[in-house]
């Protein structure tokens, strides 16, 4: 298997796509040698003596695909991709795809599925996959088909099509889809099995069988037959064209799944918003009834959406890379998160030495060459983000002076960038419809890797400058140049000829794929996350900078969504998605078949844990979310290094500083300035981040702002809520907690804030809050400085209690105020463990007495969760379901919210964690 490509030491490998919105025309350039865009411009052919896609010999490629999608742009860097990029020449069908639960490869004759429910640990121990194997192929009697091509694909689903003169096939499949949807004409129906099946229900066009331990639905239209001889089962299709087949969490599911198998899917979307502090984002498939009334289907979600959703969902589950995925009965569902507030800049603070902060700034406003040789796309943009961090900062203690220095020298850079026939520049490609920057680097052209990390650093420094020059960012001037880089990596437009919606942003898996051609036998691969982030808060940055509200929610949604995913599968924060035989408790890289310690050019533990860090910018305060997983994640880097960092040492300290800034400060005042900063960094950032958030205290998670550039800190107790306002017009802030800022037009304002919020950070006291934690003594708080800990569940005695208390452990607030939040529901996030024991089952009802006079109005259970005999946090959310509602919800007024949690099942008592960010009850209010 190839898990590795060669790459020059200390670069970093990039790996996600995005999307925006309001980006303009979506017409496709002009056939001409030179294309204007506002005061820049770039060109249609590739400077001489470089080259665009190509195959591994160096042979140019173009997209594989059917008369039908000729003319639609491919969504390159994506789980399927290489049904379409044909990287190797003596493979003109597919390298594994894998959508989760199932696997996929096509082949002559159909294909291949699997899924793979046993990880091997592979790479020296440094790496975990589910590789695919084939349980089956699905295709039709005598296919032999000389290609497959991709035929038509959504958001997260892909159509690949098979030909060979006598016989066409097609099926779709995709992200969380149990069912492969069949099309075919010119033969019978035909699954090959990997092995003898074993049948466990025939009825006539519905076929149960078990092939390497996973069970399967065939369902051919009725009035067909399925035959079973040996390895190959066939089936006449009754004059009809479709057939379905379906993976099974068990037996007994045969019946809800026989339901749904005529329901084909064509289509999925996502649709977000971004509201009052919140990203609500729901997931549509739409389907086609080939036989009877139903359109309803079965979807799989991963791990990073059951967490956040409050829809109901069934008993199923299935094994998969990103830990398990769980089965829900509809067409939809919908997710909402705490928006993750982006900054220019940290806040202003008491605690940095203005004279320090300058002479570190002077050392790279007057560096004889501030860019340090950079001549690529990449390395470019490294060192444009390396000077946008520092406009606001020196702009913040009255260094006017070096920041126009500052913001001149990048514009001076963009501007030579963004105008065709000089040294560097960009061509725009017809065939794959993508925009490269030559120099190019690490295979952004040839193999179309990396767009949206090396154009992450472009959007970001060009919103940097449109935050000062509004002139500069304007369509006339240099934006048009910057919207065509959005539309190459983050297109939010679905119809627009010139670039495909959302090039790498897998927005089912919830981050973006690196690969440009997905050809590996691991599936597609990502490693700097953070970069990836880095296009979303610089999204961000720019919508707000240039009045783009619908690109600014754009990049909140992306944000927020993959900042779950990278706190999931990357460093694994809740412990429930790394096989228990992986050692590691982080990973460099997420690739579809699992995750690898490692990056692409170096072992060394202080890039493998730093790759998924950097930049630090405004737009990392989302890391700060999982607190306990940073200093595991440190603890780990320096296991595995023998020691401290000391190459990334800067970028590891702000890392740090994000949960213990006074330990990140010793470090910085240790070094005493005496180390090398990594390339993307500066002394004069770093100082200021970790000085600053000494001072102010890490960023508070559990209060959001209604405004996407604002953020909440906390020291001792103390909240410091700071906003940008990048209007023309001053506007106040409303924190979750209550609280409010002012803030002047065009400008940063921080304070304690107005109103609101908890007086006393140690006592839940009266609170507009909507998110407390569980704190040990039977307290529900708003506060987010209590010690964690944990509290005993009481044993159900060997009785079933399911749905009735039994010696809850009760927690609660008094004294509420809030008004009922339009959509929103009870949600809450706990932390679990049985230790060894077997067959106990937590539960939790959520009580709301709505004024206080000592009558619960309204009353949530929910279904109990099965603990594990294996010791360990395992998480608890509302995603389990509602057993049982009673009364309604209204307006709060001095009201009381209770929480109860009791062992349903068992004879053992358990545990529940409390004061952490994974002891959390949420309830629908603002």
């Amino acid at each position: 298997m190839r898990t590795s490509l060669s790459r020059p030491a200390a670069a970093t490998f990039l790996a996600i796509a995005l999307a925006a919105v309001g980006l303009g025309p979506a017409a496709s350039p002009a056939a001409a040698a030179t294309i204007p865009a506002g005061s820049g411009s770039y060109t249609d052919t590739r400077p001489a003596g470089t080259s665009g896609p190509t195959t591994n010999t160096g042979a140019p490629v173009t997209p594989k695909l059917t008369a039908a999608a000729r003319d639609k742009p491919v969504p390159t860097n994506d789980w399927w991709t290489s049904l379409a990029y044909q990287r190797y020449g003596d493979n003109p069908y597919s390298t594994p795809m894998y959508g989760h639960p199932l696997t996929y490869q096509a082949k002559a004759s159909g294909l291949e599925v699997g899924y793979p429910t046993t990880p091997a640990i592979v790479g020296d121990g440094r790496q975990y996959e589910y590789a695919h194997k084939a349980d089956l192929t699905v295709g039709l009697a005598g296919l032999n088909s000389p290609d497959t091509k991709a035929d038509a694909w959504s958001d997260w689903t892909v159509t690949p099509y098979w030909a060979d003169g006598s016989r066409t096939f097609r099926a779709t499949i995709g992200h969380g889809m149990p069912f492969v949807y069949a099309k075919g004409s010119g033969g019978d129906a035909r699954i090959t099995t990997a092995s003898t099946p074993t049948v466990f229900a025939d009825n006539g066009n519905v076929l149960g069988i078990t092939v390497a331990g996973h069970h399967y639905a065939l369902f051919a239209p009725t009035g067909a037959d399925w035959n079973v001889s040996g390895t190959t089962i066939t089936a006449g299709l009754a004059g009809k064209d479709y057939f379905s087949l379906a993976v099974l969490p068990s037996t007994d599911a045969l019946a809800t799944y026989r339901k749904y198998a005529f329901s084909f899917v064509t289509g999925s979307q996502v649709a977000w918003q971004s509201a009052g502090g919140d990203v609500r984002a729901t997931y549509t498939l739409t389907t086609e009834a080939k036989e009877g009334t139903e359109r309803g289907t079965l979807q799989a979600l991963y791990r990073h959406q059951w967490l956040h959703t409050t829809d109901a969902l069934t008993p199923y589950t299935y094994v998969s890379p990103r830990g398990t995925m769980k089965v829900r009965e509809s067409a939809s569902f919908t997710t909402n998160q705490k928006n993750n507030g982006v900054l220019p800049a940290l806040p202003a603070s008491s605690g940095v030495d203005r004279a320090r902060l300058t002479g570190y700034l002077n050392e790279v406003a007057n560096a004889a060459d501030p860019f340090s040789g950079a001549a690529d796309t990449y390395w470019t943009g490294k060192a444009l983000g390396r000077l946008a961090q520092l406009v606001p900062v020196a702009d913040q203690i009255g260094q006017t002076a070096t920041r126009d220095k500052l913001l001149g020298l990048m514009k001076g850079r963009l501007q030579e960038w963004f105008t065709a026939g000089g040294a560097s520049g960009f061509s725009y490609d017809r065939d794959w419809k993508t925009l490269t920057g030559y120099p190019a680097s690490y295979g952004s052209d040839t193999e179309l890797n990396d767009h949206h990390f090396h154009y992450s650093y472009y959007v970001y420094a060009a919103a940097i400058i449109a935050q000062y020059d509004q002139a500069w960012a304007a369509d006339s001037a240099w934006g048009a140049m910057i919207k065509h880089l959005i539309r190459d990596t983050a297109n939010p437009s679905r119809t627009d000829s010139a670039y495909p919606f959302l090039r790498g942003f897998d927005v089912y898996a919830g981050h973006s794929w690196a690969s440009g051609h997905q050809g590996f036998a691991a599936g597609n691969n990502q490693e700097s996350s953070s970069e990836s982030v880095n296009l979303s808060a610089g999204l961000v940055l720019w919508g707000a900078a240039t009045g783009d509200t619908s690109l600014r929610d754009l990049g909140s949604y992306l944000l927020t969504t993959e900042s779950e995913a990278i706190t999931q599968y990357w460093f694994d924060a809740n412990e429930q998605v790394f096989p228990a035989s992986y050692k590691y408790g982080t990973v460099g890289m997420v690739w579809g078949s699992g995750a690898a310690y490692s990056t692409w050019w170096t072992a060394n533990p202080e890039e493998i844990h730093g790759i998924n860090v950097l930049p630090v910018t405004g737009g990392s305060l989302h890391l700060a979310r999982e607190k306990a997983a940073i200093t595991r994640n440190i603890a780990e880097m320096e296991r595995e290094n023998g020691g401290p960092a000391q190459e990334w040492r800067d970028l590891l300290w702000e890392f740090e500083a994000l949960t213990d800034p006074a330990s990140a400060k010793a470090k910085w005042d240790a070094a005493n300035g005496n180390y090398t900063p990594e390339q993307g960094d500066s002394k004069a950032h770093a100082y200021h981040w970790i000085t600053t958030l000494a001072t102010v205290g890490a960023p508070d998670m559990a209060v959001s702002g209604d405004l996407p550039t604002s953020a909440v800190f906390t020291k001792n107790g103390t909240r410091t809520y700071t906003a940008h306002n990048h209007g023309s017009t001053p506007r106040t802030v409303t924190f979750s907690d209550g609280k409010t800022l002012s803030v002047p037009a065009r400008s940063t304002a921080t304070g304690t804030g107005a109103g609101g919020g908890n007086p006393d950070p140690e006592e839940p006291g009266p609170s507009t809050g909507n998110t407390f934690r569980l704190k040990t003594g039977g307290v529900l708080t708003t506060a987010t400085t209590d010690p964690a800990g944990a509290d005993t569940l009481a044993s159900a005695d060997g009785v079933n209690r399911d749905g009735t208390p039994y010696r809850p452990n009760v927690y609660e607030v008094k004294q509420v105020n809030g008004k009922l939040a339009a959509g929103a529901a009870t949600t809450f996030r706990l932390r679990v463990d049985a230790g060894t024991k077997v067959g106990l089952a937590p539960q939790v009802r959520v009580s709301y007495d709505l004024t206080g006079d000592g009558t619960f109005d309204r009353t949530e259970t929910f279904r109990y969760f099965a603990t594990d005999p294996v010791a360990g946090w395992e998480e608890y959310t509302q995603a389990v379901g509602a057993q049982a509602v009673t009364g309604s919800l209204g307006e709060l007024k001095n009201g009381t919210v209770r929480l109860e949690i009791w062992n349903a099942l068992g004879s053992s008592t358990s545990q529940v964690q409390t004061g952490t960010d994974a002891a959390v009850l949420r309830i629908p209010y603002a």
